[in-house]
């Protein structure tokens, strides 16, 4: 696996590499594989993966010669990229592409060229393209003519450490949590705008690519918590009133699952992919209507909790590992 966004602070993405590598070595090994890990930071990866160290100064020198190169010497089977294929590459790849917003212009200019040159070579090559939603899958068929078979969908799990919490805290300031990197795709001012019109105060949550939103954000009174480790994101999970979505695109939403799986309320605006992950189990409405929402989440507490819980339960990355090893079955022609 390629595992270079480990403690890159890469949000989803990280997310997405840390939780596989935990849960892969048993479904691995059950279907005769061996998990290695090529990354800059060894020493983040779990027990059962072998860590290959391979640091990396420049991504398009990594991607079109060193990990190739790796890959070679390792006498690598089968590697599992996201977003991008190495060039050349000695062995089939599968590549997880978790959604794509650049084709829909959310997506700054230099970031949106790179990735509309990799991207689409990456789902017509790959051995398997994964993804992690229904949504994604339709887009890539769309614009990319994939055929749905190649795809496979993998849904992302919930992490251990979001949980509800074990005993009533301390009473405390009431805030609205909103979480994301804060960029105009998350869409951070339409909660801000929300949370004010209920009284609540904005929490925000993430690494900020877009300091003209951040700057937003600050002056209307938002708290900019940056990022976070994933135990003090689980505290704030724990102690909000409620979460509030207002992405403008998402490939999955992991926000939605982490919170509902916290027993907190999530209120979400009808993204396709949002409304996939939350189901029957969140406030969801438009944005002009996000402050009613919030009263609604606020109001049926408890009930929207309970709920939330079981839908959380629906996502596991026990599965989403069982179900990628079957994909690299699959792309080996075993």
């Amino acid at each position: 696996m390629d595992a270079d966004v480990l403690g890159r602070r890469r949000t989803g993405d990280e997310t997405y590499v840390r939780n596989l590598l935990r849960t892969l070595p048993g479904p691995a090994a059950d279907a005769g594989l061996e998990i290695a890990a090529v990354t800059r930071h060894p020493e983040l990866v779990p027990d059962g993966v072998l860590p290959v160290l391979l640091p990396a100064r420049s991504q398009e020198l990594r991607m079109a010669w060193t990990l190739p190169r790796t890959l070679r010497r390792l006498g690598a089977a089968l590697v599992h990229t996201q977003y991008a294929l190495p060039f050349r590459s000695p062995c089939p790849v599968v590549v997880t592409i978790h959604d794509l917003s650049f084709e829909h212009g959310l997506m700054g200019r230099r970031d949106r060229l790179v990735f509309e040159r990799v991207v689409p070579r990456a789902a017509r090559e790959a051995a398997r393209v994964l993804t992690v939603s229904e949504r994604t899958k339709r887009d890539l068929v769309e614009h990319y003519g994939i055929p749905p078979e190649r795809i496979v969908v993998t849904p992302n799990g919930v992490d251990p450490a979001f949980h509800p919490a074990t005993q009533a805290a301390p009473a405390a300031r009431p805030y609205a949590l909103a979480v994301g990197a804060i960029q105009e795709r998350k869409n951070q001012p339409a909660a801000l705008a929300a949370a004010r019109e209920t009284g609540l105060e904005l929490v925000v949550v993430g690494p900020v690519k877009d300091e003209r939103v951040a700057a937003e954000l600050r002056e209307g009174g938002a708290r900019l918590e940056g990022y976070v480790e994933v135990e003090r994101l689980a505290e704030l999970y724990r102690g909000a009133a409620c979460l509030v979505q207002s992405s403008r695109y998402e490939g999955f939403g992991l926000p939605v699952v982490e919170a509902m799986a916290s027993g907190t309320p999530v209120v979400t605006v009808p993204d396709p992919a949002l409304v996939e992950v939350a189901g029957d189990a969140a406030v969801v409405v438009p944005e002009g209507e996000l402050a009613a929402g919030i009263r609604r989440a606020l109001e049926e507490r408890d009930i929207l909790a309970a709920a939330g819980l079981e839908r959380a339960r629906a996502f596991t990355w026990d599965e989403t590992a069982r179900d990628t090893v079957t994909a690299y079955v699959e792309a080996l022609g075993r």
